[in-house]
């Protein structure tokens, strides 16, 4: 039988902001959380900042990410933040466990607990403190929602989901930051923007272009060891860029069609959010058949008791209108 059962909106829509499909509420303000991670990265291109500071294809990918900490995420981030003159103590994240099992067991053997680099978010806090510097703008309170980094973050949402967000519902993120409420058709174009950015500003386009080549070549870095994001986009290439974000929302930039996808499901399960982006992959049509095959665990998961016996499957139920 079925035990248990999860409700998702689902909008696919242009750079035009014309919907091409939608299931469920797509218009109430939903929080964008970590799935909108690659345009709070856009200041830190379009300011010149990642020129200044020389910063690469796999930094790019770890300021759009949630890693999960493993050896890789936390050395690319400390020396990051040794170029551009800050340390670890800069950053105003928090700290906590590895996402990588095999990771906090190495923590544990070496007697070390986690500092801010392990946090799921330390790439896209080093972007904002990589702005910080080339502006010359204290670093210090940079994830205060009145700070010129935050700022000029809300400046850029506003102008690629169309909205003025001045009013608009916020809270505060997992890492600190501010989150703003934005309806989930306006976050779903503000990613088509993103695969199809003809019509923004050169700076921007370049900046859309740069972010998502950066997640094409390093999608490890996006995420991490068997991560949906990361086994997807090792797959897929650059038809897809995808980001997962906390309570249930998913979103994804779809370079091939120029569309953007985003997700919400209602309780805030993780796990639903990946099999209803999985299923709007086959829906367009952006997965070949070998493709699908390779990725069958992935967009179907299976559930597994404590001595390793598949007892069932994560699927899309059976009268789902896609």
């Amino acid at each position: 039988m079925v035990e248990s059962r999860h409700r998702a909106a689902v909008a696919i829509v242009d750079n035009d902001g014309k919907v091409v499909q939608a299931w469920g509420d797509v218009d109430r303000p939903v929080y964008g959380r970590s799935a909108i991670k690659p345009l709070q990265a856009l200041p830190l291109i379009e300011t010149g900042a990642a020129d200044r500071y020389a910063v690469s294809v796999a930094e790019t990918a770890l300021a759009c990410a949630s890693h999960s900490g493993e050896p890789r995420h936390v050395q690319l981030v400390s020396a990051w933040l040794a170029r551009i003159g800050c340390s670890m103590a800069d950053l105003e994240c928090g700290s906590h466990l590895p996402h990588h099992e095999p990771s906090v067991e190495a923590l544990m053997r070496a007697g070390r607990q986690p500092d801010a680099t392990y946090n799921n978010c330390s790439g896209k806090h080093t972007g904002f403190l990589t702005t910080a510097r080339h502006l010359g703008e204290p670093t210090k309170g940079y994830i205060r929602y009145e700070h010129p980094v935050q700022q000029r973050i809300l400046g850029t949402l506003e102008q690629m989901t169309g909205l003025r967000l001045g009013d608009a519902p916020r809270g505060i993120d997992g890492c600190g930051i501010p989150v703003i409420g934005i309806p989930l058709g306006n976050m779903a174009m503000a990613m088509a923007r993103l695969a199809d950015p003809a019509d923004l500003p050169p700076a921007r386009a370049a900046a859309a272009a740069r972010i998502l080549a950066a997640m094409a070549a390093e999608p490890f870095l996006v995420a991490g060891t068997g991560r949906f994001c990361t086994k997807v986009m090792d797959v897929v290439g650059k038809k897809v860029a995808m980001k997962t974000g906390a309570e249930g929302v998913y979103a994804a930039a779809l370079p091939t069609l120029g569309l953007g996808v985003a997700i919400k499901v209602d309780d805030g399960t993780g796990r639903a959010a990946e099999v209803v982006m999985g299923r709007v992959l086959q829906h367009l049509k952006l997965l070949t058949a070998d493709e699908a095959r390779v990725l069958a665990d992935t967009l179907t998961p299976p559930v597994r008791n404590r001595v390793g016996l598949e007892t069932g499957r994560v699927t899309i139920a059976a009268d789902s209108p896609f």
